[in-house]
């Protein structure tokens, strides 16, 4: 070990532990409607995901499927899918920058979902209508100005 290596391990060691910083500020003022509205409606799409991968799960375990593994994976990975929008969820309700991107990859994912639910007909048509209406207003609600700023994602200086 060289003496700079042995002198900045020393002086790490003797450093006192600095309260974190945060580099990103605080957002100021109320979090607007149109943004608790977004938070709101991403949180319920990542809920029903979640309890849609539940209920695969424990059909998987309790109930006679084809493939017991096979449903019990898909449980795990619809579950393991839910957790991005609700980590986008809460991202938003804290004004998180980077939530935005997490929460409109879910609506985009959403909209062909809704198309294959709405081609396979009967009773998953009006799903898929539900989940149509709430991507597409859930994209508006995001690129909204008034949410834009308050995540403080502003228009790009040239």
């Amino acid at each position: 070990m060289s003496s700079k290596q042995s002198a900045s391990k020393s002086a790490r060691k003797g450093a006192a532990p600095s309260a974190p910083q945060s580099a990103v500020p605080e957002p100021a003022g109320p979090r607007p409607a149109r943004l608790t509205a977004a938070a709101a409606l991403v949180a319920a799409e990542g809920l029903a995901l979640a309890a849609s991968g539940l209920y695969l799960l424990v059909m998987g375990l309790l109930g006679r499927p084809d493939s017991p593994q096979q449903a019990e994976m898909g449980g795990l990975t619809v579950l393991a899918l839910a957790a991005l929008p609700l980590a986008a969820a809460r991202g938003l309700w804290l004004r998180r920058r980077w939530s935005r991107g997490p929460a409109m990859i879910t609506q985009i994912m959403a909209l062909p979902v809704a198309w294959t639910f709405y081609n396979a007909g009967g009773a998953l048509v009006a799903g898929a209508v539900a989940l149509a209406l709430v991507a597409v207003a859930t994209l508006v609600l995001l690129v909204n100005p008034t949410a834009t700023e308050a995540l403080g994602i502003g228009p790009r200086e040239s």
